[in-house]
């Protein structure tokens, strides 16, 4: 999802000069006073309502007068060229910013929204950047590529997890078979191996597990720990079970172990974090493997302080 412009947003991206033709009296307004100019409008399909997601080309410039316009961030190329996906409401936005102009729009249609640095200042979280100066504007420049209702967005995205679901499981299978592994499988795809046998029941969801855990890919890299000192968080970690707040793979695996139990998950990119990346070992569509220890097991929901 894209945020609100802020200065985290735009420090540290280096600024490209380009031309642009923000710099002109063609501006409408809106009754909220968003102003904006429609570059290409094909009158095709529905304007996205709130509860729509939508598929865009955003990209954001600094415009002063007199000057060139500047590049501040590129999200379709940040998404290696591709479209971003994100819902069409926005409820954190002001009114005069660029996420209601969406409205004005259909798929196919291409404009740019302006909010001026005096709003900004109003609004924007912390000091902007020295560069933004009073009298500026940022202009954000849409493409809307498409829209889907909630209905067909979560079609296409169990169309993509099937075939992903598909793709990873070859590449897991093909891995055990390498490394002489004989994991058991879930409905789901998850696959696991009990490394030592805990003792108790099974974990049930709502109750808290203590764990230790190490996360690798299939090439043994490891993306974080909790028994590696390098990661800087050594200390067991508590959380709430079968309550959506850690990915699929992990809710689902740790109600197969006990008090005790040593595993290890092997866990489909679909029950992982998907086509989103996490960090700069967590790419798009991976497949992680854990190593997990169960220290504990507790009625309840963890102490807040965990």
């Amino acid at each position: 999802m894209i945020k609100r412009i802020v200065p985290a947003a735009i420090l540290g991206i280096a600024a490209i000069s380009i031309t642009a033709c923000s710099n002109n009296n063609t501006w409408k307004k809106t009754a909220d006073g968003l102003e904006y100019q429609i570059l290409k409008d094909e009158k095709n399909g529905k304007s996205p309502t709130e509860n729509d997601v939508v598929t865009l080309k955003v990209a954001m410039y600094y415009s002063e007068k007199g000057k060139k316009d500047t590049l501040l961030i590129d999200y379709a190329k940040m998404n290696g060229g591709q479209p971003i996906e994100m819902p069409a409401s926005f409820p954190g936005a002001p009114k005069n910013e660029w996420p209601h102009g969406l409205r004005l729009m259909t798929p196919g249609d291409s404009a740019i929204f302006r909010t001026s640095v005096d709003s900004l200042m109003k609004t924007a979280q912390g000091d902007l950047p020295p560069f933004m100066k009073k009298g500026g504007y940022v202009i954000t420049s849409v493409v809307l590529v498409g829209v889907k209702n909630q209905a067909e967005m979560q079609q296409a995205q169990q169309q993509q997890s099937a075939g992903q679901m598909q793709a990873d499981d070859k590449i897991l299978q093909d891995y055990f078979s390498k490394n002489g592994l004989t994991p058991q499988k879930t409905a789901s795809g998850l696959y696991y191996i009990i490394e030592k046998e805990g003792t108790g029941a099974t974990i049930a969801a709502g109750q808290q597990a203590t764990v230790n855990y190490t996360g690798k890919m299939l090439d043994g890299r490891i993306f974080d720990s909790n028994v590696d000192p390098q990661f800087q968080h050594v200390e067991p970690m508590t959380l709430p079970v079968g309550q959506g707040q850690v990915i699929p793979g992990w809710d689902e695996g740790l109600q197969l172990l006990k008090k005790g139990t040593k595993a290890k998950l092997f866990i489909p990119s679909p029950l992982a974090y998907g086509p989103q990346e996490r960090g700069d070992v967590i790419k798009a569509n991976s497949i992680l493997m854990f190593d997990i220890e169960v220290l504990d097991v507790k009625n309840g929901a963890p102490a807040a302080n965990q």
